[in-house]
């Protein structure tokens, strides 16, 4: 059975995250931002925001003063990260809505970023009917119980859902919990995987 319902990931299919413009002005460059990322482990940091953690806490790992003091301005810069959109996919939502097809999202993201996001991407609150927020759930791609939650929340079927993501592990969750999924790599492939779904 051909899915009916699209399920999108939001970062790096529809907004490109670029963290080290949070501080690539503040330090100077890129290549510095970069290097502050790593002495202060942000990534992994970041992952456990994601998972519902806040950052104000996790800044207590960072233990040189500055950096620290750098790490707590993450929030009020979070828009400088988000700034573009992935090309292409916007025009795929539109063509998705112009047909009626219903769209939901799944994002591992912070709680706190998230209306820092929507500033800077404003649509992504109107466009999705169900959305469910990792950092608001406590729980993160791939687990199954946040595919099992969107559909809950949703009222749909898995096996009437197709599942697209930049995550290879997370599309092979949505596929362990019976969804269809399509790993994401540009806007023309997708295009063609919708396509040949019926759904474009």
């Amino acid at each position: 059975m051909k899915p009916s319902i699209v399920v999108f990931d939001i970062g790096a299919v529809l907004v490109d995250w670029q963290p080290t413009r949070a501080w690539a002005d503040e330090l100077g460059s890129e290549k510095a931002a970069q290097e502050f990322i790593d002495r202060t482990n942000f990534m992994a940091l970041n992952k456990r925001a994601d998972n519902g953690e806040a950052f104000a806490d996790l800044a207590l790992e960072v233990t040189d003063p500055g950096d620290r003091q750098l790490f707590n301005t993450y929030i009020s810069r979070f828009q400088h990260t988000v700034r573009d959109a992935v090309p292409g996919t916007w025009s795929i939502v539109d063509q998705l809505l112009a047909r009626n097809v219903p769209l939901h999202g799944i994002t591992n993201w912070s709680a706190e970023t998230w209306p820092e996001g929507l500033k800077a991407h404003p649509r992504l609150d109107e466009i999705f009917g169900t959305l469910v927020i990792s950092g608001r759930e406590k729980m993160s791609k791939p687990e199954p119980g946040i595919y099992q939650l969107l559909c809950e929340r949703a009222d749909v079927a898995p096996e009437d859902c197709v599942f697209i993501d930049d995550g290879l592990r997370n599309v092979k969750g949505a596929m362990d919990v019976g969804m269809d999924g399509i790993h994401f790599t540009d806007a023309a492939a997708l295009a063609r995987e919708l396509s040949e779904r019926g759904l474009l």
